[in-house]
């Protein structure tokens, strides 16, 4: 037989796209539009309503960047059209070929009922089926015109990033809003032949079903009539029935496909613009559901329910009515899809907490897994976290874009830092918005790791990020699928059902042990710098309120514990931590507006603390320590002179000075407290660090030395850092001045100026403090600089074979070296609050309070000795999507802490991000709680949630050992239990003879406990 695949290839392809597609609607008749441009921000549909329309003509521009344009139609269905498929067909211009970030519009009745929402692969709303001849049709259309921030693929800056910038000149023109008649037939025959083409080209070119669907396929054009593509479709797809009827091996990979619309919370669009995304999406999913008895929909983020709850009441009604039916399954369990890395131990708890308990609250449904398919890379935290909050499996997707080095499952046990184990899956199609394509299908089975262990996957599929969800053309995709010679089996189903029988068939799958790094968009660890320390000072502003409100709902009375208020910064706080917020990588509108309401979330909880030490009574001045760990510490008292003060953990102590260890010495730049001589050099970097309890210099060269990367990643400037920064560089050694500001016995500093770049200046005031070898580096940057980040190195004379890294509820350890592709792939990681590096019988810690981002790297010197150098990043200077990110004012602090082991860095981690506060109270003498036991550490102290007034206390082990230690509470204990992370009872605590709190903790281990109070029902 001779080889005719080109022709017959090519006759497919022209005829389907060129005569079948554009044949899919008969016919149709104008409506008619007119058009009312809301000023400023969106209005409802109450005031929309009744604004003053004017006529509006097809082919006129419309939309402002990040406008609403409402256009009421109007028409009437053709009598003839009786009994056919009626639909509205609205195109509002859409530009390019992403489905998402552009044009967008929510269809509502006159009523205000909400319809549907038009996108730009979802452009259809139902008339009727069958239309009655001479039916009305009236629609109130609210479109937003916002902007396609990836046009030109990030190749440079754009002010469409934020309406105080993105001009008012139209983007969009209006193409078609019609009445148009589906010829079902046409319709269906436009999938038959996009399936088995798709299917076609992917099958090997000697595979002998390619060359059959090839022949059946040239069969079908021969009988299709060009002149008459309506009148002989029906004859078409007789021809291609055989070959769409074949079924599948019995050995074909199974995929379970999942309904999914990724709508990022915020990120090339403001959180407004993601509240009506939301609904615009939803309405699309549950008209859809009314169409496809099968069709399963799987949706996280319980912030975005409750923002459809609290707008679109009649769209939350329906979604209720889904869930109902079972082809809506609230998934993931969280608040947000929040960032894998950055949130706190305690902030991913309580994302976990809100989650789960929306879900249960409003649709009595116990989540069962963890869905974070697009996070940048996930805590070794997580599998205990997950497990605690009573999840089964956890999903994502994101490590399929490793640039270096491919991950080795699809399907795995993955192990926390603790020992937890969690069910793991990667969707090997490599997206969490598939449509069912021939190539998506085929890359699904190509991809599979578990080949031979396992035999499915999972498969989310819908158009994000505004893009409408799943459509009805990948739902009829997913019934041709479901058992095809040649292709992957498509089931459309619940993700609990996919696990339960992923688990059941691979229960002996491999294990990965730790974190989930992603080896791509290192950058999120220090972008939007501002947005990054408003994170953590709202992390640790709650747990001072909370402790403080409990401290104060105990002892003070009258005194009301806020519930309501600390429920709702929560919230705040969370929603922040999205996966576009908190990295860094939106628009510069989000992170304006996540500045602004950090600044207002720390007012509330400063307000709330203030009020809960108040209440605890008159009285001199006290000093309030919050960290779980007791301080002995110099601070400023009230005027301004530093005073030495003693505090227990989580307590406070009246402000009248300790005994004072050792006075600090200032001579020239030298700094000295008997513990640490810290040497200053005329170009402000430190010469010399000498730790005068262990008789050894701890720098190797110079420390704090300041380097200026040229930064210009190769693609996604705010999500990356790419290896080629380190290559060109300038050392900022040039001071202006070197200047000695505090010369106390209590305190020593000296401040260090430097101007640089772009007119760029940076502040440091360097200090030491009596009793105590931690040396802070309090900076302060005006920043002009562009495509540039700035890094602080400090060189230690420590041959250390890894580095120690905090993280939620502990620490991982990573790799010095560079032995294999994996550890050179990790040339930038994150940690919390400190990074530890030592050898046998001593060791360092460098700790800040509002950084995240940090390489480590060592090299042998000449005399044999070995360099371990910490390097923190501290500011960046992308330009997209937000031309002006980071710039202007940076204020932030750093500590070097020579003679550290694990311990001390927790504590003075703790100590630094909880400065003590100074308050006139009467106080209390005793703490919530105390516990006595090495590596015990308490990470939370309030109320129960259900307001029955017990104390939950939330500890971990915090060395990497075990533990075991006592809790002892400063209020009559009535009972004791272990809580999962929702404070629902697992088992009565172990109690000693006392009443005490028995605790033994393997390496790592979160316990919750509930406390009840004698007396209190």
């Amino acid at each position: 037989m001779h080889d005719e695949r080109r022709r017959i290839e090519e006759r497919a392809e022209r005829v389907h796209n060129q005569r079948i597609k554009p044949a899919v609607y008969a016919a149709s008749v104008p409506l008619d539009v007119a058009a009312w441009q809301a000023p400023g921000e969106p209005v409802p549909f109450a005031e929309a309503a009744t604004a003053p329309f004017t006529p509006f003509a097809m082919g006129t521009p419309w939309g402002p960047p990040w406008g609403t344009t409402w256009f009421r139609m109007s028409g009437r269905v053709p009598a003839e059209w009786a009994g056919k498929r009626v639909e509205a067909v609205i195109d509002l211009g859409f530009v390019g070929d992403w489905p998402g970030n552009q044009a967008e519009a929510l269809v509502h009745l006159t009523d205000g009922t909400p319809l549907k929402a038009v996108n730009p692969l979802n452009q259809y709303v139902p008339i009727a089926h069958p239309a009655v001849g001479g039916e009305e049709i009236h629609y109130l259309v609210e479109a937003a015109s916002n902007p396609d921030i990836l046009a030109g693929d990030f190749a440079g800056p754009t002010p469409l990033g934020d309406v105080l910038t993105a001009g008012d000149k139209p983007l969009y023109t209006f193409r078609r809003a019609d009445i148009a008649v589906l010829d079902e037939e046409v319709w269906h025959l436009d999938l038959d032949l996009q399936v088995l083409r798709e299917l076609m080209v992917e099958l090997g070119e000697h595979d002998p079903r390619r060359h059959e669907i090839m022949h059946a396929l040239d069969r079908a054009m021969d009988v299709l009539d060009l002149d008459d593509i309506s009148g002989s479709a029906a004859a078409v797809r007789a021809v291609l029935g055989p070959v769409l009827s074949r079924p599948a091996h019995a050995s074909a990979h199974v995929v379970s496909g999942v309904g999914h619309a990724h709508i990022d919370s915020a990120w090339l669009w403001p959180i407004r613009e993601t509240k009506r995304k939301t609904a615009r999406t939803f309405s699309n999913v549950t008209s859809l559901a009314d169409e496809y008895e099968e069709f399963v929909f799987a949706c996280s983020q319980a912030q975005q329910y409750e923002w459809v709850r609290d707008n679109y009441p009649r769209v939350w009604a329906r979604i209720q009515e889904s869930v109902k039916k079972g082809q809506w399954a609230p998934v993931g369990g969280m608040w947000v899809e929040a960032d894998g890395n950055l949130p706190g131990g305690e902030a991913i708890a309580r994302q976990l907490v809100h989650g789960k308990r929306f879900f249960v609250e409003h649709f009595g449904i116990e989540t069962k897994g963890v869905w974070l398919p697009d996070s940048f890379g996930y805590t070794a935290a997580y599998p205990q976290l997950a497990k605690l909050a009573g999840n089964e499996w956890f999903l994502t997707q994101k490590i399929s874009w490793n640039q270096t080095n491919k991950f080795p499952h699809h399907t795995f046990w993955w192990e926390g830092i603790d020992g937890t184990r969690i069910f793991t899956h990667f969707p090997p199609v490599d997206t969490y918005n598939a449509c069912f394509s021939g190539e998506e299908m085929a890359r699904a089975v190509r991809n599979y790791q578990e080949k031979g262990g396992a035999t499915r996957s999972l498969a989310p599929f819908g158009w994000g990020d505004g893009g409408g969800g799943p459509t009805r053309e990948i739902m009829e995709r997913a019934r041709r699928l479901k058992d095809l010679e040649g292709s992957a089996k498509v089931v459309v189903e619940h993700p609990d059902a996919f696990f339960e029988a992923a688990r059941e068939e691979y229960p002996d799958a491999p294990v990965w042990v730790g974190e989930l790094y992603l080896e791509l968009h290192r950058a999120t660890y220090t972008s939007q710098a501002r947005t990054k320390q408003g994170n953590r000072r709202s992390e640790h502003r709650l747990r001072e309120a909370e402790l403080c409100a409990t401290t104060a709902a105990l002892h003070a009375p009258g005194y009301s514990y806020p519930y309501e208020k600390l429920d709702r910064l929560w919230k705040t706080v969370l929603l922040h931590q999205f996966h576009d917020i908190l990295p860094g990588s939106s628009i510069a509108w989000v992170h304006r507006e996540a500045e602004a309401e950090y600044a207002r979330v720390a007012a509330e909880l400063d307000e709330l603390t203030t009020e809960a030490i108040a209440a605890l009574g008159d009285g001199g001045p006290r000093v309030f320590n919050t960290s779980p760990y007791g301080r002995a510490e110099v601070i400023r008292a009230p005027g301004g002179a530093p005073a030495y003060v003693q505090v227990p953990a989580s307590g406070s102590a009246p402000l009248t000075g300790g005994s004072a260890p050792e006075a600090v010495t200032v001579s020239g730049h030298v700094l000295d407290n008997g513990l640490v001589r810290v040497d200053v050099a005329e170009d402000g970097t430190l010469s010399s660090v000498r730790d005068l309890r262990a008789n050894r210099e701890v720098l190797a060269d110079p420390g704090n030395l300041l380097r200026l990367h040229t930064d210009l990643p190769n693609y996604w400037d705010a999500w990356d850092i790419d290896k080629h920064y380190r290559n060109r560089f300038t050392d900022l050694l040039d001071a202006d001045s070197v200047t000695v500001v505090e010369d106390d016995p209590l305190l020593g500093a000296i401040r260090v100026e430097r101007t640089f770049g772009k007119g760029s200046k940076i502040t440091q005031t360097i200090t030491l403090r009596a009793g105590s070898p931690r040396i802070d580096f309090e900076t302060e940057i005006d920043w002009h600089e562009t495509e540039k980040i700035l890094k602080a190195a400090f060189p230690v004379d420590i041959r250390a074979p890894h580095s120690s890294a905090e993280i939620q509820f502990g620490h991982i350890q990573r790799p010095t070296h560079t032995n294999t592709s994996w550890e050179a792939a990790r040339f930038e990681v994150s940690g919390h609050r400190w990074v530890h590096i030592g050898e046998p019988g001593y060791g360092v810690a460098v700790i800040n309070d509002s950084t995240y981002g940090h390489d480590v790297s060592r090299t042998v010197r000449d005399d044999g000795g070995t360099t371990t150098t910490v390097r923190l990043s501290l500011v960046r200077a992308p330009r997209v999507p937000d031309p002006e990110a980071d710039q202007g004012s940076h204020r932030f602090t750093y500590s070097l802490l020579p003679g550290a082991n694990i311990e001390d860095a927790v504590a003075e981690g703790y100590a630094l991000n909880l400065p003590l506060r100074v308050a006139d109270s009467a106080g209390v003498q005793e703490p919530v709680v105390s516990v006595d036991g090495d590596g015990v550490t308490v990470e939370a102290v309030k109320l129960a949630d259900d307001a029955s007034g017990d104390v939950v206390v939330r500890l971990y082990e915090s060395r990497g050992g075990r533990a075991q230690g006592v809790l002892r509470t400063g209020f009559a204990l009535a009972g004791a239990q272990v809580t999962d992370l929702l404070e629902r009872p697992l088992e009565d605590a172990d109690r000693d003879a006392e009443g005490a709190v028995r605790l033994a903790l393997r390496p790592f281990q979160i316990l919750t406990l509930r406390l009840g109070r004698a007396g209190v029902n």
